[in-house]
């Protein structure tokens, strides 16, 4: 007798969470940052897959509309001025980050209309 019990079934590599899952972002990270953070007595075991993925969606949201803001500027880094142009550009995502500040984000390029200088008759004059 092997002494191993009934099956004798061998674990194999052990999987993280998140691997299994297929996100990139801790889902493990996160269940123990739930446990300790006191939100709730008890923790789902889906509660902390989900909040990854939810995560990782918005990080790759943002990051797409930032690098496409950086290449709109001729850039191959992301700055944080691209971070804002992005956020503050996309209805959606603005709404969701209305009272955050983003360091060195600057503001949207924006002039009022009454600023602007006005449209005279001189062209219109000119063609009669």
């Amino acid at each position: 007798m092997t002494g191993r019990g009934k099956g004798g079934k061998v674990k194999g590599k052990s999987k993280s969470r998140s691997s299994r899952a297929g996100l990139q972002f801790p889902v493990g990270r996160i269940h123990r940052l739930l446990r300790r953070g006191n939100y709730a007595e008890r923790i789902g075991a889906g509660a902390p897959v989900y909040l990854a993925a939810v995560i990782e969606y918005l990080t790759a949201e943002v990051l797409e509309l930032a690098g496409n803001a950086a290449r709109d500027n001729k850039k191959t880094r992301i700055i944080p001025r691209h971070l804002q142009l992005a956020i503050r550009n996309d209805e959606e995502l603005s709404k969701f980050l209305k009272g955050v500040t983003i360091a060195q984000g600057g503001v949207l390029p924006n002039i009022q209309a009454s600023l602007l200088p006005k449209k005279t008759e001189l062209k219109a004059s000119k063609k009669d």
